[in-house]
């Protein structure tokens, strides 16, 4: 079933107390050569149409295109939480990213699965025919480099990492761009009790837990700084990533993007 509803807005904060721990960041997937490519799916546990698409997410997680780095997001909306079953993942934000998207995309309203590729192309989020479309075109267009280091995580509930992005083009966004960053759970599950997915165990990949514009990124200019970022109450470490990418303003074309595991020594 595909559900349509009005714009929503809102934002979530996100906290957490951890252990002093020196983490080492690893590449998520080697990048040799590979063009990143930004995959959002707009999903929600409470959508009996979106498990095919998460799992389409997920075969792209495996990195089955050649020439691409699939980085992929999972965004749990919360529109679908009325109908007898409130997605765990789920917040306002992602609904409100989503409904950027729609204006962007000039869209009577949003729908689940959606999946945007690179901010710049949209489409049902199980339509790999569509899919592989927009994966081609994203292919051609050039990235500036993104990279996530020094990560580590200290006993005021933050998680610290280095960003760097390299020179913006007037070329690729003359506007200037923003730069956000995603803390996402490698790996969730959930037994669903309700809703149009009850008695269904449910498996998601990259589910982003909090999305944060750290900074602005000028044309002809490059970016380097520290970034701290709250996490939730008991969250593993073990079972972190961490993805960096530039999009140009309100929700426009991705220009760089990078994703790293997050691992305690």
């Amino acid at each position: 079933m595909t559900m349509k509803v009005t714009f929503v807005s809102g934002m979530v904060v996100l906290s957490i107390a951890v252990w002093l721990l020196t983490l080492a960041p690893q590449s998520l997937h080697s990048a040799e050569a590979r063009t990143p490519v930004l995959v959002e799916l707009f999903t929600s546990e409470g959508c009996s149409s979106c498990p095919p698409a998460d799992r389409f997410l997920t075969e792209l997680d495996g990195q089955p295109i050649q020439g691409a780095e699939m980085i992929v997001l999972s965004e749990h909306v919360d529109y679908w939480n009325h109908i007898g079953w409130k997605d765990p993942y789920s917040a306002r934000l992602y609904s409100e990213r989503q409904s950027a998207y729609a204006k962007n995309f000039g869209l009577d309203s949003v729908y689940t699965p959606q999946m945007v590729v690179d901010g710049a192309s949209e489409l049902v989020g199980n339509n790999s025919g569509q899919a592989n479309k927009a994966f081609r075109k994203a292919l051609g267009i050039p990235k500036i480099p993104v990279h996530l280091s020094s990560i580590s995580a200290d006993g005021s509930n933050a998680l610290h990492a280095h960003l760097q992005a390299g020179a913006l083009e007037a070329s690729l966004g003359s506007r200037g761009a923003e730069v956000y960053v995603a803390v996402a759970l490698n790996r969730a599950e959930s037994q669903v009790s309700a809703g149009e997915n009850a008695g269904h165990r449910l498996a998601h990949v990259s589910v982003v837990k909090s999305l944060t514009k750290v900074g602005v990124l000028k044309p002809g200019q490059v970016l380097t700084q520290d970034v701290q970022l709250k996490l939730e109450p008991g969250s593993d470490l073990r079972d972190l990533r961490l993805i960096a990418f530039v999009q140009e303003p309100k929700q426009g074309r991705v220009l760089g993007a990078t994703s790293v595991l997050v691992r305690a020594r």
